[in-house]
């Protein structure tokens, strides 16, 4: 059996190892010498992959391969019904920044029900959003202030944040809304945007003060 298929059988034999450190190992060969025979199997594992580490590393050796081959498995890969299949999808397009993966960054995706979709597809969507929609983006984005614990709403603010000064229209209407942690998590997004060096957790603190005191922080 020639070297090169019995290297190839062996990476593909490690990306399914029992040990994390030896499937780590794996992705790294992968990524060093890309091979478009390994990218099903790379999409394959980031779907089941247990370890955050051995993940990102799956990511990395997907980056490394042509794009043309790897955004549109990965497209497809955001209709499987496991929740990481479709997030580690949305991570790696993110990585790519191959912005033909636009159209594939849905409503249903930046919705999600599973949080850690919905914050890979927030985080996809501001690297691939074309010139232009950025508002329409924003006003999608802001459908889902208020959601989950803190880290979710991090991640939203973020997203909101990366598009610039566009999402202020969507968020003055936000602060001005009927839910009190609506109106908290967009004075404090608004509040990072001004002063990117406050850090969340007094965002948050500061926007339930204004909001209790009956104000949306416009005025400040």
């Amino acid at each position: 059996m020639p070297k090169e298929t019995t290297n190839t059988m062996r990476a593909f034999q490690g990306l399914e190892n029992g040990s994390s450190s030896v499937r780590l190992q794996a992705a790294m060969a992968v990524g060093t010498a890309p091979d478009p025979r390994f990218i099903d199997k790379l999409i394959e594992r980031c779907a089941v992959e247990p370890d955050f580490f051995v993940r990102d590393m799956l990511t990395w050796a997907l980056t490394r391969h042509s794009s043309s081959l790897t955004v549109p498995r990965l497209i497809d890969e955001l209709r499987s019904e496991r929740a990481q299949a479709r997030s580690q999808a949305l991570h790696t397009l993110s990585k790519i920044g191959d912005r033909q993966a636009w159209p594939a960054i849905t409503r249903a995706l930046l919705t999600d029900a599973d949080d850690e979709v919905a914050r890979s597809a927030w985080r996809a969507a501001v690297v691939l959003v074309p010139e232009g929609e950025e508002p329409e983006l924003a006003a999608v984005l802001a459908t889902q202030l208020g959601r989950g614990e803190r880290e979710t709403q991090l991640s939203l603010s973020r997203a909101l944040i990366a598009l610039g000064d566009v999402i202020m229209p969507t968020l003055r209407a936000a602060m001005t809304g009927l839910d009190p942690r609506v109106r908290q998590h967009a004075i404090a997004t608004e509040h990072l945007l001004r002063n990117p060096d406050a850090g969340f957790e007094f965002a948050i603190e500061e926007a339930k003060r204004l909001v209790a005191l009956g104000r949306t922080g416009q005025e400040d």
